[in-house]
């Protein structure tokens, strides 16, 4: 062969991997895809999950379809997706309790750090710090204060051992001194319902769980955890400004399994990023205390390798186990 011929041919050879790359990103999807949802039905997570999925459907022509897969921490549904093709066709709605398993649990089937490729973030969700109107304090301060003055007489509800409410009030409790009492229930629902009839004093969950009941007065909110004010709650200030450095938030994200081609989570992170931009989905996001967490793929990674740092600090420190 010429040397001629055999540059010309050895150039082709570069370009076909190429353009095989551009033309699977571009068919992609070309058949119904699977979003798993490691919780039950009706959550944060859901409604996201189902929010996202529509709005992918109606973009990009083809069905993605939430499918709900809970139990054991959310690690149920994150095995499904591991041991998934790395096609681009089951995909993860990812959550906090991503970032605190690996920590939580001694034993997991999965990495998730190294057998999850971050696709794109979606929202990030203040918990809010709430008490039952008739509890003595009406600010953080005087709060701190009470729990000081009464040692382990002050209740602290969360939906179970390990999730991201019981964390956040553990952290609270190392950053101020304060010694509260643990007391955790099978889910959101039961915890805020003995939180609102003054069974237990104080909680630290998720604004979309308990907004309406801020609300409507049935709980009083005494700081935002994040760090600037949320517009859904635009009243209550926030955590940082009675315990400096304090933060705590939930996030979500949509995961992939890990090999998933580039130029499919490449496809993914642009169309969801538009999907967020979308004024009509802005809004529903933003009426619930969600705040938009677009970026690339990267910047997914980086978060959920801090959260999972972050939170893995205060497992270890309250030697925190799952029920």
């Amino acid at each position: 062969m010429h040397r001629r011929q055999f540059l010309s041919v050895a150039a082709s050879a570069a370009v076909l991997p190429f353009a095989s790359r551009i033309v699977r990103a571009q068919t992609y999807p070309a058949r119904p895809v699977r979003i798993i949802v490691p919780f039950a039905p009706g959550g944060t997570n859901d409604i996201l999950g189902r929010l996202i999925g529509q709005w992918l459907s109606d973009r990009l022509g083809q069905s993605f379809i939430v499918e709900n897969r809970p139990g054991a921490g959310t690690n149920i549904g994150t095995e499904a997706v591991v041991r998934a093709p790395a096609d681009g066709y089951t995909l993860l709605l990812i959550g906090t309790p991503s970032a605190i398993n690996a920590t939580l649990y001694e034993k997991l089937n999965f990495n998730f750090l190294q057998d999850i490729a971050p696709v794109a973030g979606l929202v990030r969700v203040p918990n809010v710090m709430v008490v039952n109107p008739s509890f003595p304090a009406r600010t953080v301060s005087e709060f701190i204060a009470y729990a000081k003055a009464n040692p382990n007489q002050v209740n602290h509800a969360s939906p179970g051992a390990g999730s991201s409410s019981h964390l956040a009030g553990e952290l609270f409790k190392a950053m101020t001194g304060t010694q509260l009492v643990h007391v955790p229930y099978r889910g959101n629902a039961p915890a805020l319902t003995d939180l609102m009839a003054g069974q237990v004093h104080v909680g630290f969950d998720t604004m979309p769980a308990l907004i309406e009941f801020v609300r409507g007065g049935r709980l009083r909110a005494l700081a935002v955890t994040t760090l600037t004010r949320s517009q859904a709650l635009p009243d209550v200030p926030i955590m940082n400004e009675f315990v400096p450095g304090y933060e705590s938030s939930g996030f979500f994200g949509v995961g992939a399994p890990r090999n998933t081609p580039v130029e499919i989570v490449d496809r993914l992170n642009k169309e969801i990023n538009a999907a967020l931009a979308d004024a009509k989905l802005k809004a529903q996001i933003t009426e619930f205390g969600g705040m938009i967490l677009a970026g690339s793929p990267a910047d997914f990674r980086k978060l959920i390798a801090d959260e999972t740092e972050k939170w893995g600090r205060v497992i270890r420190t309250s030697n925190i186990k799952p029920e």
